[in-house]
Order: C-alpha cells, then structure tokens, then sequence
C-alpha cells in the first residue's frame, strides 16, 4: 500500500534542501595611497584649513644642472617670449607645405584654359594645361570642368584602357580584385 504524501510536505523539503549556489564575490579593491607614510612627500598646509598641498619628488635623483629657473628639460622650460624671431621655425611636415603657390592667374589665361579644354579634352588634359600655365589639376578642373557627356565619353576611353590591362592579370588577381570590389559595395 502506498503512502500519500500531501503536496505541502514536498515543496517544505524542497525549499529545506536548497543549497545556496551563488558565487563569492570578491571585495572591490582599494589600492593604499602612494602619499601615505611617504618620507619624501612635503605636505604644507594652506590658507584654508580644508585644503592641504602634497609634494611629491620625482624617484629618480634630479640633475645638479637642472634648476627651477633653467631646467634641463626643454618640456619644462617656458615658451619663449612672441616677439622673438630670432628661434628658428621648426621644418614643415609635408613637403607640399613649403612650397610656394603660384600667383594668380588672370582673366586672359583663364579664358585660354577654357577655350583649350572644350576644344580638345584629351589633348589638353587637366595635367597638360596645368604645366603649360602653371598652375595645378584642380585650379583647370574648376574653372574648365567638361560637360558632362564629354566627361563620362573620357571615363569610358579611360575604362576601356583599363579593360585591356585587366585582361593579362592572372586568375588570382582577377579574383582578388573582384572580392575587394564586391566587399567596397558593403561599406
């Protein structure tokens, strides 16, 4: 014959058998304070009583030569004054930063830039016209921009050019440019 157990008797043992299965956490860590107990840190009190000035000393040993008035370090020396020319101007990072621009051209040269690129684009090309008159590309792509069916008949030259190269690249290559161009269009 079986016993019933009533349903309040299982969920009691349930609960009593349960074992606590969180973990132990770790207190958060409070690193000492490096000025605590220091023999080399200078603390001065200041007007305020609420306030206190701690001085810490470098650990390495200063130099004999290095003074507050004239440190050996050139990050600790004061700027020098703005009126000063004589200190020497460091050298430019890019070498286009020191070149001098071209003066400006005039109406007259203008007007040829224009009146060369609309009558042949491919002879007198943006690089072409900017050596004859110097100046840069992008001056003679502003001021004689081609119109665009002019512009998109010299990217089809330029594509078939293109085309022809791409026809003596090995499989891999091909293969490998096509992947990059395929995983451009996802940017």
């Amino acid at each position: 014959m079986k016993t019933r157990i009533p349903s309040t008797t299982l969920i009691r043992t349930y609960f009593a058998r349960r074992v606590d299965k969180r973990r132990a956490e770790r207190p958060p860590y409070r690193p000492p304070d490096p000025l605590i107990n220091n023999p080399n840190a200078i603390v001065k009190p200041l007007r305020d009583e609420n306030l206190t000035f701690i001085y810490r000393p470098p650990p390495t040993p200063p130099s004999p030569f290095s003074f507050t008035t004239a440190p050996v370090s050139p990050l600790l020396r004061p700027p020098p004054p703005r009126e000063s020319t004589d200190i020497p101007l460091p050298p430019f990072i890019r070498p286009s930063a020191q070149k001098v621009q071209p003066p400006r051209a005039s109406d007259e040269v203008v007007a040829e830039i224009r009146r060369l690129r609309r009558s042949d684009p491919a002879l007198y090309s943006r690089g072409k016209l900017a050596k004859m008159f110097g100046c840069t590309e992008t001056f003679v792509g502003q001021i004689a921009a081609l119109p665009k069916p002019k512009r998109k008949a010299l990217v089809m030259q330029q594509e078939a050019g293109h085309a022809k190269m791409r026809e003596r690249w090995s499989e891999r290559k091909a293969t490998a440019r096509s992947i990059r161009a395929k995983r451009r269009e996802f940017w």
